[in-house]
């Protein structure tokens, strides 16, 4: 079997995670809040890459984007709690094409000053003037993934040096190897959605007998309110809640999120769509995981 790529951004990520692990009190017992708030804040991107769920002929692009009152209503919830973890702009979609990312930005820095603010970006969007904004705006962090050339890759590195970023403040990831190299990324089925793709990946006929420990750091929210188990739902099979119409702690610490943490920290992936998901889930969150055992 050939060996999987791995993102080499993976141990750092992995640091900032458990560095940043928050408790609070949820029914007299300390549990830990997300360390990872992630916003997949539009419906679009302007890509198609075959080993992405879009490039299934079904997949439907919307040129929505999240509201200032969701936005807003969640960046109060994350002040409430002194909120310090990471809120990432990220996830289905090109965060950049949203013309009002930088107001996001803005409402995430001003609510929670000790948060890490990042996005993850094709670059296609991108030019030093809206790189500088960025930073203006209150981001911590931008990631790069250069789907081009190695030449595209220089171009932003170039970019990021120019605008006197430290090595710290940007990541390029390089996402132009060949199909034998993994394009550069650390692939997966993305929770049995990838079967009708352009690069085509199998859902799992057997569940993974392997722990997973996404669901116990990431609070994943899409641009319309609704609340996935993790990142990899690209199908939305699993919905924790709303926060159009819930709270945040609420939906955290539900039944519903809580049964899901329980039965993966116990390697028991028996339900949908993780009985068909080919995803590691272990590179990152156990010290996370362990409060929810």
């Amino acid at each position: 079997m050939k060996k999987k790529f791995l993102d080499l951004n993976i141990p750092n990520k992995s640091k900032s995670v458990e560095d940043r692990i928050q408790l609070i009190k949820h029914q007299e017992v300390m549990l830990p809040l997300p360390t990872e708030v992630e916003i997949s804040e539009s419906g679009t991107c302007n890509r198609v890459c075959s080993f992405c769920p879009r490039s299934a002929p079904a997949f439907e692009d919307k040129k929505e984007f999240i509201s200032n009152s969701l936005h807003e209503k969640l960046c109060l919830e994350l002040k409430e709690i002194n909120y310090r973890g990471t809120i990432r702009y990220s996830g289905f979609v090109e965060p950049l094409l949203d013309k009002n990312i930088f107001n996001l930005i803005k409402m995430a820095r001003k609510n929670t000053p000790g948060s890490n603010i990042e996005t993850v970006t094709n670059g296609d969007p991108l030019n030093l003037v809206r790189l500088n904004k960025l930073f203006e705006s209150g981001l911590n962090k931008i990631l790069i993934s250069v789907y081009d050339s190695k030449e595209d890759a220089q171009k932003f590195e170039d970019m990021c040096k120019s605008a006197n970023l430290d090595k710290d403040q940007y990541i390029i990831r390089h996402r132009y190897y060949s199909e034998e190299q993994d394009f550069g990324i650390t692939l997966s089925n993305r929770a049995g959605m990838m079967e009708k793709a352009e690069y085509k990946i199998e859902s799992l006929k057997e569940p993974m007998k392997e722990p997973c420990y996404m669901p116990s750091y990431t609070f994943f929210m899409d641009y319309q309110g609704d609340v996935l188990m993790c990142g990899h739902d690209w199908g939305k099979k699993v919905i924790l809640g709303n926060l159009n119409k819930e709270k945040l702690l609420n939906i955290w610490f539900s039944k519903k999120a809580m049964g899901i943490r329980k039965m993966l920290n116990q390697s028991n992936r028996n339900f949908t769509p993780c009985n068909v998901c080919d995803v590691d889930g272990t590179y990152m969150g156990k010290k996370n995981s362990e409060y929810f055992t």
